[in-house]
């Protein structure tokens, strides 16, 4: 009887004890998990190409105006005659121009003029000499001058002379400013001196149209 008591006794004290500690101790609790990693923000796409520079087509090159071939003639009763050929190129028009029967020897002025007409018997019917550009009278030698001035033809014993020149600027486009095209072309009975206004080459000998 003893030992059950002595049992009992120690069986009430363990309890006794283990409420006095507040029972057996709580595992710690666990750490909270880590934030989840936010992914990064898709990169931005590249940018389109620029677009190529708008290339320009080239214009079609214009075709060149057909040649114009010119009848001179002389004053009633003259026997001066003659053809100019004119040609239109990359440097202008290109004038050929021969005549026959005229005074042997020496120079004779020859222009283009403004006016396409040789209707009066002195030719002055053709106007002053063809200058679009308002320039003072000169040869061939001078840079600015009218675009009508030829510069001379030399006149041998037989009374034939030719002159061949190319004259910037010019063409034979209808109705362009610098057309030789509707004008004229005048043989003078003196040579010209390339004096102003019109290089002192006297009367109008001989007279052709510029047909357009």
């Amino acid at each position: 009887m003893k030992t059950s008591s002595f049992a009992v006794i120690l069986a009430f004290g363990t309890i006794g004890l283990l409420s006095a500690c507040g029972g057996p101790a709580e595992p710690p609790a666990a750490p909270p998990p880590p934030p989840a990693a936010t992914e990064a923000p898709p990169a931005p796409p590249p940018p389109p190409p620029a677009p190529a520079p708008a290339v320009e087509a080239p214009k079609p090159k214009a075709e060149p105006s057909p040649p114009i071939t010119v009848t001179i003639a002389g004053q009633k009763g003259s026997k001066v005659k003659g053809t100019a050929t004119l040609t239109e190129t990359d440097g202008g028009v290109k004038v050929v121009l021969s005549v026959e029967g005229v005074a042997p020897g020496g120079d004779h002025g020859a222009h283009v003029h403004e006016k396409g007409d040789c209707s009066s018997p002195d030719f002055k019917s053709a106007g002053g000499h063809f200058n679009p550009q308002s320039n003072d009278h000169g040869l061939p030698v001078t840079a600015k001058r009218h675009l009508g001035d030829l510069g001379n033809l030399t006149i041998g014993k037989d009374g034939k002379g030719s002159l061949e020149i190319t004259i910037p600027g010019a063409n034979l486009k209808k109705d362009d400013p610098n057309s030789f095209a509707g004008k004229a072309i005048i043989v003078h009975a003196k040579k010209d001196d390339g004096g102003q206004p019109t290089g002192n080459a006297g009367d109008r000998i001989g007279c052709g149209v510029i047909g357009s």
